[in-house]
């Protein structure tokens, strides 16, 4: 059980079947907070004694053990288990033993006789052992708050270094998914393919990869470390995007633009992990806002180079040519980038320790970290690679932005594939003066992306000092609503401008809004997912991963054909309606904040962002 922001010198915990029980506290109120898969209850307990409060019926049947016995289920308890008090802010106070036992169907008692004293400061891993009363087990944490390892307390020089590889990688791989598309007349003089749909697929296959990828990188990512599969997930890439400019057939292209995809989807679900361990919330609105970019800002950027090498070269230097950069890249992170996810870093400090054990001089001690439950290869690989669909499954928070996530991510390739048809069709550009209309949509990407990097921090300190210290979540969100507005704005401002052939500026200025409105919701979202389910970030980050990717992949397909029959007028009115009704809920999420801010004490939360609130106390997996 984690303990936040108290002190605690003795109390009582006593939970019946029907679910109510008592906690007997001699010193202030208390919080809890569950930290993977620790008992948690969720209510205000003051100082008094036998104070009611009301657990939830998955809650009780779950306690945190560091034994060898590992959990409390259903009818099965262990006779003892050394139960982690800790604050949470300084770490671990104290590790005491406690009986218990099994009453009704789902009920335990125990009472915890805790000294009465408390640490100002998280205590040297020396101590904590000396602190267990003679147990057999040594817990492991960082040092104190201030321990240089923990990645949180990197300099901010170094954070920014790391920063900037991971938007490099997230920059690199979207822009070989769009590449090759100015290249696509000379692929297909090359294999002699005629079907569209053919041609289609050699573009958003690799997007295809991109959604099978983070579903196993992203939980490998929590089993082994980030910096390890981020490494070899890209020289996966490398060797399969190298192999595609020396395929000799349609099918072996299609299949190694795919397997690169698969290595450069890596990025996508791990790098805001990356993010997540070094930046604290109050800093992280500015490398968030990169990080997301990045993979915007690629697949844009792509048909404008490759239009030129395609046609000062041939289409295989285009793979090539990333190719090398991204070795470049790959080189510098060898150099600069770390492991940052926080278990594995804590892991390896506990076998450290292990090997400096002397069996001759001291007893062998058990030693495991505050984040070691079953450790077994088995238990970990099957939770971590099952957790993307749990958390799809289970969270609607996942569910209901992931649609909307995919929905985005879909529009900017299908207006990335449907650019040269606008301008070499209807205004009958060359290859190269129609790719540099990419630029307006890139242009949208990166104001939008710089102003909401200097906003985004200070919206999220206001509204936390408005809201009595406390923040949320949710007070990411309020950039959503004009990234809403802005997205079916520019979709209507490109069909109907093409559709009457004015003037090619005014079709650049509704991708520029398409552009900045999917930027600024896309932030959002990530950031939002980020801060919920922080410890298993990678894992939901993997989850909307996969539904956004497959919308990049299905939405040039069905472009083609509902231009044709439709128009781009009226293709484009379909596309902004859908825009406006799955970006509904960015309004009721903005309106809450602001009101908050007139009177946190009287206003009643709107319906949406009160649920929000609701949906991650109620969660298994959210903060």
């Amino acid at each position: 059980m984690v303990f936040q922001d108290c002190m605690i010198f003795r109390y009582r915990l006593t939970v019946s079947p029907d679910g109510i029980g008592d906690l007997t506290v001699n010193c202030i109120t208390v919080t809890t907070k569950e930290r993977k898969g620790s008992y948690r209850c969720h209510s205000h307990m003051s100082a008094t004694n036998n104070t009611p409060m009301s657990v939830p019926d998955r809650d009780r049947r779950i306690l945190h053990s560091v034994s060898s016995t590992p959990t409390l289920q259903g009818n099965h308890a262990p006779n003892s288990v050394h139960q982690i008090v800790t604050d949470g802010r300084h770490g671990i106070l104290h590790s005491v033993s406690s009986t218990l036992t099994l009453q009704g169907e789902r009920a335990l008692n125990s009472v915890h006789q805790i000294p009465e004293q408390s640490y100002s400061q998280k205590p040297h891993s020396s101590e904590l052992l000396a602190a267990t009363n003679g147990t057999d087990i040594l817990i492991v944490d960082w040092d104190s708050p201030d321990d240089p390892q923990n990645p949180k307390n990197w300099s901010y020089r170094h954070k920014w270094a790391a920063t900037l590889i991971v938007s490099a990688f997230s920059f690199i791989s979207p822009v070989s998914s769009s590449m090759v598309t100015p290249a696509i007349d000379q692929v297909a003089s090359a294999f002699g393919i005629n079907n569209n749909v053919v041609l289609a697929l050699t573009t958003s296959i690799f997007v295809l990869g991109f959604a099978m990828g983070p579903l196993f990188l992203g939980p490998l990512s929590e089993i082994y470390g980030r910096w390890r599969v981020l490494q070899l997930s890209n020289l996966w890439y490398l060797a399969w995007n190298i192999g595609c400019g020396f395929a000799q057939s349609e099918s072996q292209l299609l299949a190694f633009r795919f397997l690169a995809g698969i290595g450069g989807s890596a990025v996508l679900s791990i790098g805001a992990g990356f993010l997540g361990d070094c930046w604290v919330p109050e800093e992280r609105g500015q490398a968030v806002a990169l990080v997301a970019l990045a993979p915007l800002l690629g697949p844009v950027v792509g048909p404008i180079t490759g239009a030129w090498i395609a046609e000062l070269s041939t289409w295989r230097w285009v793979f090539w040519s990333t190719s090398i950069v991204d070795v470049v890249i790959h080189i510098i992170a060898l150099f600069i980038l770390q492991e940052t996810y926080e278990p594995i870093l804590l892991e390896r400090k506990a076998d450290r320790i292990r090997r400096s054990m002397d069996a001759e001089k001291a007893p062998q001690r058990a030693v495991c970290t505050v984040f070691s439950q079953d450790r077994s290869w088995q238990t970990i690989m099957a939770k971590s690679l099952s957790r993307p669909f749990v958390l799809f499954v289970h969270e609607p928070i996942v569910q209901l932005l992931g649609i909307y996530m995919a929905y985005l991510y879909g529009l900017l390739y299908l207006f990335l594939t449907t650019i040269p048809s606008i301008f070499q069709g209807v205004y009958q550009e060359s290859p190269g003066i129609a790719g540099l209309h990419y630029i307006s949509l890139g242009i949208g990407l990166v104001g939008a992306c710089q102003l909401n990097a200097k906003t985004t921090n200070m919206v999220y300190i206001h509204l936390k000092n408005k809201n009595g210290g406390v923040a949320k979540p949710e007070f990411r969100l309020p950039a959503m609503v004009p990234g809403s507005l802005l997205l079916p704005i520019g979709c209507l401002i490109v069909g109907w401008t093409s559709e009457a052939h004015t003037h090619w500026i005014a079709v650049d200025i509704g991708m520029a809004l398409v552009g900045a409105g999917i930027i600024l919701s896309f932030q959002c979202i990530q950031t939002y997912i980020l801060e919920c389910f922080q410890l298993h970030a990678a894992s939901a980050i993997a989850a909307v991963a996969f539904l956004r990717s497959l919308a990049g992949f299905g939405f040039p397909l069905f472009a083609p054909a509902m231009y044709d029959a439709l128009g781009f007028g009226k293709g484009n009115t379909i596309l902004a309606v859908a825009a406006i009704v799955l970006g509904c809920p960015a309004y009721v999420f903005l309106l809450y904040p602001f009101v908050v801010t007139l009177d946190s004490n009287t206003c009643r939360p709107w319906i949406f962002w009160y649920y929000g609130e609701r949906i991650r106390n109620n969660s298994r997996h959210a903060h």
